[in-house]
């Protein structure tokens, strides 16, 4: 019974510690998505965690909505692929840094806490330029 318990207690432990270094969360889902972390590929769902590396991937039919700590958000349409590359968070030491890669599909961005304190820290990527932040919502699409 001890045993038990330890163990419930260790694997409980490691998911707090996961979440803690979560840097936002999947807030809506229609059809179906995956978030890949360190090689590891989850079925996304409402609530599941993202983190700094993250790749997120909407099936055809499908979006997803996630908000980051920073109250940033991102939308995505169907069959979008974006990878999260760079995410610090710090407001009071002024370390603030939002980069990612979208490499095809659709996204819909609304500015967070970042964006508004430093909008030089936060690009998003695509194949053939890259998305300076300078406003508070952008929408950009990226065709193969």
């Amino acid at each position: 019974m001890r045993t038990a318990i330890l163990l419930a207690g260790m694997l409980l432990s490691s998911t707090v510690l996961a979440d803690a270094n979560a840097i936002g969360y999947v807030k809506t889902l229609n059809g179906e998505a995956s978030i890949t972390t360190a090689g590891k590929k989850v079925k996304a769902e409402v609530g599941t965690a993202i983190f700094q590396g993250s790749q997120l991937k909407t099936a055809a039919k499908s979006s997803m909505g996630i908000t980051f700590k920073d109250e940033t958000v991102m939308s995505f349409g169907p069959d979008t692929e974006l990878t999260v590359d760079e995410y610090l968070y710090n407001p009071s030491q002024n370390k603030l840094k939002l980069g990612s890669k979208l490499t095809k599909g659709s996204l819909n961005y609304v500015s967070g806490v970042i964006a508004k304190l430093q909008p030089s820290a936060v690009t998003v990527t695509t194949p053939t330029g890259t998305i300076g932040v300078r406003g508070t919502q952008f929408a950009v699409r990226v065709e193969e």
